[in-house]
């Protein structure tokens, strides 16, 4: 079995009236290449007449961000003219490359009616050879998300890469492989990844035991690069976000909204956003 190297506690980070958890990073783990950021929101309910999330307008470079909606909903719209509102169930994925403007926001109709909120947002870093790629968004809902169960009976829902015979509707620049899974009570969910890819494991919901350690909701798994499978077995109902890439082992730069390899770059970045070269907001 590939071994355990640390279990981290998500620290609570709360962004105005939203309730926000973060493993990564945190005063331990700076990243799990190229696993580079996770924000945990909820799971909290919201009032009719709310203000819905607060994350208006802002740029992004140099990354991409993984959107998970477990509950509510996120209305999305960028300086590229991508716009959607995705739903419970549903995913969202931009490639910031180069750089652009954008807005994730709750729907009309959330800020008016109300209800639960539980969302995952997952930064992904990019290469160096691939930071100026041209930016892209797409979103999908639930729908299109297919999700297939195990001979252990976990559930899989594939978002890049391959699973099993399941490919991730996501085409992803780089090698990562994520999916959602769902583990009911009693199941068992076993996978093995390349003995050089990092693993990223976040276990959402739930309690479990994974190669015989347990493991509650807001904690990342951290594992050794080694051979082995790993097991995860549900003593409640569970839901876990996994993946595993090959590490690029590059200097990275991060600050703020913006993730490079150099301080030069990141200075550029800023300056090009004042300068417009992101694109405009109206």
């Amino acid at each position: 079995m590939r071994a355990i190297k640390k279990i981290h506690q998500a620290e609570y980070r709360p962004i105005a009236d939203l309730v926000t958890y973060s493993p990564l990073p945190t005063r331990n783990l700076s990243q799990v290449d190229p696993f580079i950021f996770l924000n945990h929101h909820g799971l909290q309910t919201y009032p009719p007449n709310n203000n819905g999330l607060p994350f208006g307008p802002h740029p992004h470079r140099g990354m991409e961000t993984v959107t998970f909606i477990i509950e509510g909903d996120i209305a999305h719209l960028d300086s590229t003219g991508s716009k959607s509102v995705i739903g419970p169930g549903g995913v969202q994925w931009m490639t910031a490359g180069s750089g652009l403007i954008h807005a994730e926001v709750s729907s009309e109709l959330f800020k008016k009616e109300g209800g639960e909120l539980e969302i995952l947002q997952l930064w992904l870093n990019l290469p160096a050879s691939m930071k100026m790629t041209p930016p892209v968004y797409r979103g999908l809902q639930k729908e299109d998300l297919p999700e297939f169960e195990t001979d252990k009976g976990a559930f899989i829902k594939p978002v890049s890469g391959t699973f099993g015979q399941h490919i991730g509707p996501f085409k992803a620049l780089t090698n990562v492989s994520l999916a959602e899974v769902r583990i009911p009570a009693g199941k068992t969910f076993e996978y093995e990844a390349p003995s050089e890819h990092n693993i990223f494991c976040y276990v959402v919901r739930g309690k479990l035991t994974i190669q015989k350690e347990e493991v509650v909701k807001r904690h990342l798994v951290e594992f050794e690069n080694q051979e082995g499978t790993i097991k995860m077995e549900a003593a409640e109902d569970a839901l876990v976000l996994f993946g595993h890439a090959q590490p690029f082992n590059e200097p990275m730069v991060a600050r703020g909204p913006f993730v490079m390899n150099t301080d030069e770059e990141i200075t550029q970045a800023y300056r090009d956003f004042h300068e417009g070269k992101m694109g405009s907001w109206e």
